[in-house]
């Protein structure tokens, strides 16, 4: 008669699941902002591919206005909500709104003009960030900011470029004497487009708002040559 072997089968103790437990949440401590950084990262470089993308489609415009840059002050103050709909820093509108209708024709998508990092973030629904072109439905939406077209004024301030050359864009920044605009000394070193960004410096900055930014630590800019950059700055988290 045939003896019966039975395999006594061992299950995991309750120290060893502890054990792999912790060794889990060690891991994900680790590699989840891991994770959350290339996420960020790579939404960062579309950014920039925006960004070269509006350049692109301003210098395809310039080619067909003589070399100058588009004037569409009328905009600044008919665009849905107004010139400046808010009381705090800015002290103007950078909203670039206008340029999405300007640069129509020259663009192949109107997601050019929005920043994937904003869009499902608190700072995308911010009246200083967020314009849309239209009342409509379908209305372009647009959440850059274009510091040098920022007032409707007449006539045009020497710091801001509406309907000038590259040339005369870079001459007139220089006699403004404005420390924001700064003292470009050609085309490569004036600022066109970038991310929306509150200094934690500047005291007029609403707290809600004061040091934050698009991406982490800083900003992505585009500039007159039509090359873009990401800056660092400390004045944001």
């Amino acid at each position: 008669m045939k003896r019966l072997h039975h395999v006594r089968r061992h299950g995991f103790t309750l120290i060893e699941l502890l054990v792999v437990m912790a060794i889990l949440a060690i891991l994900a401590s680790i590699l989840f902002p891991v994770f959350a950084r290339v996420k960020a990262k790579a939404k960062q470089s579309a950014c920039l591919s925006n960004m070269r993308q509006i350049g692109a489609s301003m210098a395809l415009y310039m080619m067909d206005a003589d070399e100058q840059l588009p004037d569409r002050r009328d905009l600044k103050s008919s665009l849905p909500g107004g010139y400046k709909p808010w009381s705090s820093w800015p002290t103007s509108d950078p909203r670039c709104g206008w340029a999405a209708i300007a640069l129509g024709p020259y663009i192949r998508s109107k997601e050019i003009f929005k920043c994937p990092e904003v869009q499902n973030a608190a700072l995308g629904k911010v009246v200083q960030v967020r314009q849309l072109t239209t009342t409509d439905a379908d209305a372009i939406e647009t959440d850059y900011w274009m510091w040098r077209f920022d007032r409707p004024d007449d006539p045009v301030p020497l710091d801001d470029l509406w309907g000038k050359t590259e040339d005369q864009a870079v001459n007139d920044l220089h006699l403004a004497h404005n420390p924001q605009a700064g003292d470009p000394q050609g085309v490569s070193e004036v600022e066109i487009a970038v991310d929306p960004y509150f200094p934690n410096s500047i005291p007029s900055v609403s707290a809600s708002l004061k040091g934050k930014s698009v991406h982490f630590g800083g900003r992505n800019r585009l500039f007159l040559d039509w090359h873009v950059k990401f800056l660092k700055d400390r004045r944001t988290y």
